[in-house]
């Protein structure tokens, strides 16, 4: 994580920057629990009693949309940035600290072509 969407740095965050330093936090948060509930479900259907297996494999979509979720949470950094950077004046605001091809080149890394999960909508889970 990038040491100013940390907690302890992100809480002094204002205006766009809080809400990307959000955006970023909902990704970490919906991605690292899915992942987690979706270990969980692979070990109760495994190793787990009938009971626990058949509900693990009657939820397990719910997580793996939550990761989904997480990625098309990410992939909103992108638009935000790009948009805040307008906001606050742009490259002249910034005074060559933060150029607008750097702000570009941040965006196209968290967008939704560089986030998108495959498959994706449309595509039925266990198909």
């Amino acid at each position: 994580m990038p040491p100013l969407l940390e907690e302890a740095q992100a809480v002094s965050l204002t205006g766009p920057a809080a809400q990307l330093a959000g955006l970023f936090r909902a990704y970490i948060g919906l991605t690292g629990r899915g992942w987690k509930m979706i270990a969980a479900s692979i070990d109760q259907i495994e190793h787990g009693p009938p009971a626990s297996a058949r509900f693990a494999r009657e939820n397990v979509a719910l997580y793996i949309e939550s990761v989904y979720d997480g990625n098309f949470t990410l992939a909103q950094i992108g638009k935000q940035l790009r948009n805040g950077y307008r906001r606050l004046g742009g490259p002249g605001a910034f005074a060559g600290n933060l150029s607008e091809q750097q702000v570009n080149a941040l965006a196209d890394a968290y967008s939704e072509s560089a986030a998108r999960l495959h498959p994706h909508v449309g595509v039925r889970l266990g198909s």
